[in-house]
């Protein structure tokens, strides 16, 4: 049986007898929220049962949740076939109101969304790593994690969210179910979120950074740099030895001249191993004729690790020195530090094994 949300309008109009019905089904499914092919009572009983046997309305199910006293919710999917992967919704921005108390500007929601079950890349700093790599999911169940967060917060249909593609798994290893997924959210008529909205976060692939610049999807980029040199960074990445630094930025200038995009470059801070302004100084010269954001990150410890979150003293050290040099710095906030905040961390917790 097929995944519903595997397909694009146009596929589904291709699938269902009269076409026009592939919009309406559209409509229930990203607009009304459908849970099941029974409240889509605009259309037929033949086609509703038609659907209801070919094609998969609920390929996840929530069944673990942790709340941050900061807004972060951390949720654990169970997959059709018994696998978990893990996803995040972040609340960034309350809403703005004006002195006559009128909306001038929405709340502003981040998802973080997962592209494998598990991940082949064995980080030393993810806890997803440990549990080794499953399977790829299909585009239908990265879709379904966005529609599912929005249906579990109430976000309504015509508000539209950040996507990070950031979760569990190399987003980039799945390329053509993660291209095929970034199509359909952007659809019009489904969630309708543009891809100037949805970000990839690699650690560096760079045939697929090339191919993503030459698909020209809209989509922004990130790269999970983490050091600024290739002993360091193969220690804590060992596909650095297959993608090293310096074909990353090879790639990432190649991708650029495609998209005339910015890149934001990922900078996870271990304390005593790379925050130090000696690395700071080598991270300039590494990106110099690069349109580039750093964004530092804090370590986020879990049980059995040997690295240490650094002070903020040093963070802010860093990006002082950085900025002072013209780089565009920021420090990414650590969110839901009270609940499994490291990635992995909620699936590694709760033992899940296939059912």
């Amino acid at each position: 049986m097929d995944n519903i949300f595997n397909f694009s309008l146009m596929e589904l109009s291709n699938e269902l007898k009269p076409s026009f019905r592939a919009k309406q089904v559209y409509n229930w499914l990203y607009k009304q929220y459908a849970v099941s092919y029974d409240e889509m009572t605009n259309l037929p009983k033949d086609l509703r049962q038609a659907l209801k046997d070919n094609y998969l309305l609920n390929p996840l199910k929530i069944v673990n949740k942790e709340v941050s006293i900061d807004g972060t919710i951390k949720y654990l999917f169970k997959l059709y076939d018994g696998h978990f992967i893990e996803s995040v919704f972040l609340f960034m921005k309350e809403k703005k109101r004006d002195e006559t108390g009128k909306i001038v500007k929405s709340e502003q929601y981040t998802f973080c969304i997962s592209t494998q079950v598990g991940c082949k890349m064995g980080c030393r700093f993810c806890l997803t790593a440990k549990g080794g790599f499953v399977r790829d999911l299909t585009a239908g169940e990265i879709v379904e994690q966005v529609r599912q967060i929005k249906i579990d917060n109430q976000i309504p249909a015509n508000r539209s969210v950040n996507i990070v593609y950031m979760g569990m798994g190399e987003p980039l290893d799945n390329y053509d179910n993660l291209v095929r997924a970034i199509k359909i959210i952007a659809e019009s008529e489904g969630l309708a979120i543009s891809t100037k909205r949805q970000v990839i976060s690699t650690i560096g692939n760079s045939t697929k950074i090339e191919q993503l610049g030459k698909d020209r999807l809209g989509v922004k980029l990130a790269i999970s740099l983490h050091a600024v040199d290739d002993r360091l960074r193969t220690e804590l990445i060992p596909v650095n030895k297959v993608y090293n630094i310096s074909s990353i930025m090879g790639a990432v200038r190649n991708f650029q001249a495609n998209t005339r995009k910015k890149v934001t470059f990922e900078y996870l801070m271990i304390k005593r191993l790379n925050d130090d302004l000696e690395s700071a100084a080598k991270l300039i010269r590494l990106l110099h004729g690069i349109k580039a954001k750093i964004n530092l990150i804090y370590f986020n410890p879990y049980p059995g690790t040997i690295y240490q979150r650094p002070s903020k003293e040093q963070m802010l050290k860093f990006r002082k020195y950085l900025m002072d040099r013209g780089v565009t710095c920021t420090i990414r906030e650590s969110r839901g530090l009270d609940i499994s905040a490291a990635c992995g961390q909620l699936r590694e917790k709760s033992n899940t094994k296939p059912a």
